[in-house]
């Protein structure tokens, strides 16, 4: 018997993998034995994530993209497959999770340019890439696409409208794609991660809010890119034959209970303490 979530001579798009979560799935990928296309605007970061890789024996390229582009998305698809033959596994990651800041607000304070953008940059770019990677997944027999959400979809959000909706609606595209395609042996799965703390999101996470998040955190720590990497590992891999269509919670457990509970067991903390 091989080593489980075993990746050797599979290909590995990976989009938005020049830093943060997108890279630490291109990393766990790496060391399974995949080939893994590093994605993304910035060449010099992407490089950076590209030489890691093979300077621990890794195998990794780069193919420049910007998610916002059909011409770009469409390109990467197609040079992959030229390239090695076969696509795999793609990793929708690419998402403009910090451009728009204090733009992104209340649903009526929204600017219209502002939701569209969000729109082509994180939902529209997965369609796309879904659209274009499917068919030589059905030539060769099957694939594997993995789809990064948030656990801003899962409830209302004071700002961020934008953002979640658009989030909301990969999970949906992620249903949609598993129905109509898994005759043809193509899964399609996503992943909600929760408060993940990387190098670029690291100065936008101030102290109060990851407090904040702590106390609905159950494992007493914040996720890490490479927290998303292992479950897009075993998802992408053989050992996940019979996980199709499924939405999936990396959050530490952030969304285990009710939001009341947190309030209410401070509460009842505090009058044990009187």
């Amino acid at each position: 018997m091989g080593n489980l979530f075993d990746l050797t001579g599979k290909v590995a798009v990976i989009t938005g993998s020049s830093s943060g979560i997108g890279a630490g799935i291109a990393e766990v990928f790496a060391e399974q034995g995949a080939h893994v296309i590093i994605c993304g605007r910035t060449p010099k970061r992407a490089k950076g994530v590209v030489d890691g890789i093979v300077a621990k024996g890794g195998k990794a390229s780069f193919h420049a993209l910007e998610a916002k582009d059909e011409a770009s998305i469409k390109a990467l698809i197609e040079d992959t497959a030229k390239e090695f033959g076969r696509i795999d596994i793609l990793v929708n990651n690419a998402a403009n999770t910090t451009g728009h800041g204090l733009t992104d607000v209340k649903v009526a304070d929204v600017d219209t340019e502002v939701w569209d953008d969000v729109m082509m940059s994180d939902l529209r770019s997965v369609f796309l890439a879904c659209k274009y990677v499917i068919p030589y997944m059905q030539k060769q027999g099957g694939g594997a696409i993995v789809n990064t959400g948030s656990t801003g979809a899962a409830a209302g959000n004071r700002s961020q409208s934008a953002y979640s909706v658009a989030k909301g609606g990969i999970e949906m595209l992620t249903r949609n794609v598993a129905y109509q395609y898994g005759k043809d042996n193509i899964r399609c799965n996503c992943i909600r991660p929760g408060l993940i703390i990387h190098g670029r999101n690291d100065r936008l996470a101030p102290q109060f809010m990851r407090d904040i998040f702590l106390k609905e955190i159950e494992v007493n720590r914040y996720g890490c890119p490479r927290d998303i990497g292992y479950m897009a590992l075993f998802l992408a891999s053989d050992e996940a034959a019979f996980v199709t269509s499924q939405i999936i919670d990396v959050d530490g457990g952030m969304f285990s209970h009710a939001p009341q509970n947190t309030p209410m067991n401070e509460a009842e903390v505090n009058m044990t303490a009187q």
